[in-house]
C-alpha cells in the first residue's frame, strides 16, 4: 500500500496553484457523517480544499438503517464542504466500516525461467493472481498486488529487469456484504452524487495514519467509531488481518447517561470536556456541571437534575471518570482479543495505533497501553494543506485517508482484461466491484 504521497513536500500556496485533479470523499459513520473536498495541483501537491460535517442519521453501526434519512444527511454534509470549498463536486469516494468486512491474501507463483523479467511477466502473473479471487458471493472491494517474490524472497517492490526461477505476487482481498454496500452506494446515488469507489475503512484509516516502514515492520490499527470499532494487523507493507468489535465510544456516551440519568447529549459533552481514561487525585474534589448554558439550567431555578448530583446540578468528575474506565476497561478487552486472534500478540506483538473519534479521549493511549501491554500511540491524518484544525483530529483521520487513496490511485487486479471479468460477474458496472480501468497504464508508471 504506498503512500508516498504523505510525506514532506513543497507547499503551493492555495490561491495560486493550478489543480490538475479534484477528488470527493464521504466518511458516513454512527455519529457523524462528514465529507472533504482534495485537490491535486499539475506539480503534484495536495490540497485540502473545504470539508464538512453533520450529525449523522440513518446509519446505524455502519449499516444503512434508513436510506432517506441516510441521503439527507449525506447531501447535507458535501454541500458543507463544497460551500468550503467554493466549487462542487459530482462524484466521491466512500468509506465502508460494517458491512461484514474480512480481509485475505491470495498468493501466487509462476514460472520464469531464470531469464531477464520483462513487463509482460508482470501483466502474465497478475492475470494468474486475478484467476485466484473467490469471492464467493460476497462484494470485492479491493484486489490489490501488495509485494513480489522472486524464488520465495518477499520484499520485492519492482521486478522489472532482475532475474529469477519463479515470480510471485502477494495479493491483498477485501471483501464485504453486498447487500450493506449496495445500500450505502445507494444512499450517495440517491444524494445525486456518482460512487467513485468503496474503500475499506481500515485501509483508508491506514492511508492517513500509519507511515510505510510501519506497515513493513507490523503495526496494529484500532479505529474507533461510535458503534463499531475496527481492529487490523498490517505486516509486509499489506492489511493482513480484520476484525470488527460492535461496541465504540458511543457506548461509554450511554453508559454515562445511564450511570446518572440524563440525556445523551449532555452524556456526549461530559465524556469529550471532562471525561478521561485516566483518574487523578484531584478528581474527587473536582465537581463538574452536568448541564450546559443552553440546556435549561441556571442557579435558582428548576432544570434536570443528575443521579447523585448536588443543588447546582455538578457531580464529581471521579464519578465520570470511574464509569469512563469501566467501559474502557470493556473495550480494551475486545481489542486484545481480536489482536490475539490475528496472531498480534507477545513476541509477535509491536505498535497499536488507536484512531477514529473514540481515540480523542484524554488519556486513552496511557490506559490502552497498560491494558494490552504495547507501545500504543494516537494516530492523526497527516499535515495537509488547508486542512481546518478542527478536522485534523482522529475523528476525520479516516476521511482524509479517503482523499489520500484516491489520489494515490493504486492498482486493482481486476481491471485487467473484459472476458474474464463478465464471465466471473467482475465486470466494472458489475454490482459491488469497483476496479477501474489503470492497470496497464500503472504497469508503466510503476514498473
Amino acid at each position: 500500500m504506498p503512500n508516498s504521497r504523505t510525506g514532506p513536500r513543497t507547499k503551493t500556496p492555495p490561491s495560486k496553484a493550478r489543480l490538475a485533479k479534484v477528488f470527493g470523499a464521504v466518511n458516513i459513520g454512527s455519529f457523524r457523517i462528514s465529507a472533504m473536498i482534495m485537490g491535486e495541483t499539475e506539480t503534484g501537491d495536495l490540497l485540502v480544499l473545504g470539508s464538512g460535517h453533520r450529525a449523522s442519521a440513518g446509519v446505524k453501526r455502519g449499516y444503512v438503517t434508513d436510506m432517506r434519512a441516510a441521503t439527507y444527511a449525506i447531501r447535507d454534509a458535501v454541500e458543507r464542504a463544497e460551500k468550503s470549498a467554493g466549487q462542487s463536486v459530482q462524484s466521491v469516494w466512500i468509506a465502508c466500516s460494517g458491512a461484514g468486512l474480512e480481509s485475505t491474501v491470495s498468493k501466487v507463483e509462476i514460472e520464469i525461467g531464470g531469464r531477464r523479467i520483462e513487463e509482460e511477466d508482470v501483466e502474465h502473473l497478475l492475470i494468474a493472481a486475478r484467476d485466484t479471487i473467490q469471492p464467493d458471493g460476497r462484494t470485492v472491494l479491493h484486489a490489490q498486488p501488495a509485494h513480489y517474490t522472486l524464488d520465495g524472497a518477499h520484499g520485492v517492490a519492482n521486478p522489472r529487469g532482475l532475474h529469477s526461477e519463479r515470480l510471485g505476487v502477494d495479493v491483498h482481498v477485501m471483501l464485504a456484504d453486498g447487500a450493506p454496500v449496495r445500500n450505502l452506494m445507494e444512499a450517495v446515488q440517491s444524494a445525486h452524487l456518482e460512487v467513485e469507489g468503496v474503500v475499506a475503512a481500515p485501509l483508508a484509516a491506514g492511508y492517513a495514519c500509519l507511515s510505510e516502514e510501519e506497515r513493513d515492520l507490523g503495526v496494529a490499527l484500532v479505529e474507533i467509531g461510535s458503534d463499531v470499532t475496527n481492529v487490523s494487523v498490517f505486516a509486509g507493507g499489506m492489511l493482513l488481518g480484520l476484525r470488527a468489535a460492535a461496541i465504540g465510544s458511543g457506548d461509554i456516551t450511554d453508559a454515562v447517561a445511564s450511570a446518572f440519568g440524563i440525556r445523551r447529549f449532555q452524556a456526549e459533552r461530559l465524556k469529550c470536556v471532562s471525561g478521561s481514561a485516566i483518574a487523578s487525585p484531584s478528581d474527587h474534589r473536582e465537581m463538574i456541571p452536568v448541564n450546559g448554558p443552553n440546556d435549561g439550567w441556571e442557579e435558582g431555578k428548576s432544570g434536570p437534575v443528575a443521579r447523585g448530583a448536588d443543588d447546582k446540578n455538578r457531580i464529581a468528575r471521579a464519578e465520570l471518570v470511574s464509569v469512563v474506565t469501566q467501559q474502557l476497561s470493556e473495550l480494551t478487552r475486545e481489542i486484545g482479543k481480536s489482536l490475539k486472534e490475528m496472531g498480534f500478540s507477545g513476541s509477535r506483538a509491536g505498535q497499536v495505533v488507536l484512531t477514529g473519534g473514540g481515540a480523542e479521549l484524554a488519556g486513552l493511549a496511557e490506559f490502552t497501553q497498560s491494558a494490552l501491554g504495547m507501545p500504543v500511540r494516537i494516530g492523526r491524518a497527516p499535515s495537509l494543506t488547508g486542512l481546518p484544525e478542527a478536522h485534523a483530529t482522529p475523528g476525520f483521520a479516516t476521511l482524509a485517508g479517503l482523499c489520500l487513496y484516491a489520489a494515490d490511485d493504486p492498482v486493482d487486479i481486476r481491471a485487467i482484461g473484459g472476458r474474464y471479468n463478465e464471465a466471473h460477474g467482475f465486470s466494472p458496472s458489475a454490482p459491488g466491484t469497483f476496479a477501474v480501468g489503470r492497470l496497464f497504464r500503472a504497469l508503466k508508471e510503476y514498473f
